[in-house]
């Protein structure tokens, strides 16, 4: 029982049951838009075959219920693909913009989507699943990360399975100034270790890190940066 608490720990702590009772005090068409806007339960326009629109029922079909457990991932579907771009978008200040595989001489043209406080405060929140909550294995030295850990049963037909699971996390980094939306899934994790903060954040930690260090992007976090030619170890 986490007791009373804000929604930095909300977010910090996963807690389902405060997601719950955040979205069922929410009007359900904002939620819709929001989630429309955001590019889920359509596809994203990238040209590649086969891509998958998600799921995204109409907020008419809503019972509480629904909204509820939507609150943390239950009831709609969304891509890898899906996910990495919402977080482009709060990377971006809460601007919505095309995905492509093409390499581009300057970022495409986007669409606001959020505005960009709501944006930006949201990225701060997220910052504490990292540095106070479940995302502390999404750590990447010198760097500021924002970010959220998912664990969910797996759809099957009929329902959800209880014993297999997609583990996620996904995030923007540096999160003063974002360069780098990463999305990493891991399909049915294997071992006692299932969790999204302990399966997938650290593939995000190390992709994000080398990912930093191969583009030249400059710390954020100079307070855990290393000083040049300090000693590693005892």
């Amino acid at each position: 029982d986490l007791g009373t608490i804000d929604l930095r720990q909300v977010l910090a702590k996963s807690s389902n049951v405060g997601m719950a009772k955040i979205a069922l005090s929410l009007d359900r068409s904002e939620i819709y838009d929001t989630l429309r806007n955001l590019g889920f339960g359509k596809v994203s326009e990238s040209g590649f075959p086969g891509e998958s629109a998600g799921l995204l029922s109409s907020p008419a079909n809503w019972k509480p219920i629904n909204v509820a457990t939507m609150a943390y991932g239950y009831g709609l579907s969304v891509t890898p693909l899906q996910l990495a771009q919402a977080y482009a978008t709060i990377g971006s200040g809460g601007i919505h913009r095309p995905v492509t595989f093409r390499r581009m001489d300057r970022p495409p043209a986007g669409t606001r989507v959020l505005p960009a406080k709501v944006a930006r405060d949201l990225a701060g929140l997220l910052e504490s699943v990292v540095s106070e909550g479940t995302g502390a294995k999404a750590a990447v030295a010198g760097y500021r990360v924002a970010g959220k850990t998912g664990t969910a049963w797996k759809a099957i037909p009929g329902g959800y399975s209880r014993d297999r699971y997609l583990s996620v996390f996904g995030g923007v980094v540096p999160a003063t100034a974002p360069r780098l939306a990463v999305l990493v899934m891991v399909d049915e994790p294997q071992g006692s270790l299932y969790y999204g903060g302990d399966v997938a954040a650290p593939v995000f930690s190390a992709v994000a890190s080398g990912a930093l260090r191969l583009m030249s992007v400059a710390p954020d976090d100079l307070a855990h940066v290393m000083p040049i030619g300090a000693a590693e170890g005892p």
